[in-house]
């Protein structure tokens, strides 16, 4: 089964997605299953995974109400208030949905780059590790030291990379270094896992095969093909590439990979991680 490990619906008018203005005209509408199953279909991916886009209750269950109702959805990746003494109560609920898979702090929008690093985050991870549940963490290279902490201290949490921590693919070279750096030790992490989805996001318009293929490369090198799971980012990927061109494209950039190893990458490897 091929499986998009990550992608998004909303709704502008439910008032909760602060960073979703009218400026970004692409995606200021509301995006649903039926604006997904045609370009999931022609790219023949059967289920998929939708993320929280607000850091809300609110949204992720009418997230959870969507999945309700659609079976291409395996799993809901939501928001929780982590740092909150009702953190462990709230993840004890959404985990009697079937389909709630795990929570994600918009980590890179937060004003203070150590954040995942604070130890008050205990309970409610360890309430993550006891129902099962995993862990997406949006960030950049310059979270990767807090992360590790972070990381080290829940060796039993499933984690997540989302977009292989964007890497600054329209500066060219610059900022390449720390980045790859960056992966390099997180990598090193048994328990941390990475998503090949975000990057057309992150390269200038016009990006070719050969734009991303070093920043797949590395990806590939650090975490090997047990350890990413694709995702298409869509509908953000609009706003620079299109589903069917980066599912072709990253198909491309993979095709060194055995059979085995590929229907790994685009399924099997999200299907296991989030236990779908």
């Amino acid at each position: 089964m091929h499986i998009d490990a990550h992608q998004h619906y909303w709704d502008p008018a439910r008032g909760d997605y602060e960073w979703l203005t009218p400026e970004l005209k692409i995606l200021y509408r509301t995006f649903g299953p039926a604006d997904l199953k045609p370009l999931r279909e022609r790219a023949g991916i059967e289920r998929t995974v939708v993320v929280q886009a607000a850091p809300t209750i609110d949204e992720t269950r009418y997230l959870l109400d969507i999945a309700r109702h659609e079976p291409s959805i395996a799993g809901v990746v939501g928001w929780v208030p982590l740092l909150l003494p009702t953190a462990p109560a709230v993840i004890e609920a959404l985990a009697h949905e079937p389909k709630f898979k795990g929570v994600r702090p918009m980590l890179q929008d937060l004003p203070d780059d150590t954040w995942i690093a604070n130890p008050d985050l205990a309970p409610a991870i360890e309430a993550l590790i006891a129902h099962d549940l995993a862990f997406d963490a949006l960030i950049y290279a310059r979270h990767a030291e807090p992360f590790e902490t972070f990381a080290t201290r829940f060796p039993a949490l499933r984690i997540v990379v989302d977009h292989g921590a964007k890497p600054p693919i329209r500066y060219g070279r610059a900022g390449y270094q720390s980045w790859a750096d960056a992966i390099t030790r997180l990598a090193q992490l048994p328990h941390v896992h990475c998503k090949l989805s975000g990057l057309a996001t992150e390269a200038s318009p016009g990006w070719t095969e050969a734009t991303l293929q070093p920043y797949v490369d590395h990806l590939l090198k650090s975490f090997g093909p047990a350890r990413l799971m694709w995702g298409s980012d869509w509908p953000v990927l609009d706003l620079n590439g299109d589903y069917l061109l980066w599912h072709s494209v990253a198909n491309t950039l993979l095709s060194s990979l055995s059979d085995g190893e590929r229907e790994a990458v685009f399924g099997g490897n999200a299907a296991a991680f989030y236990r779908l």
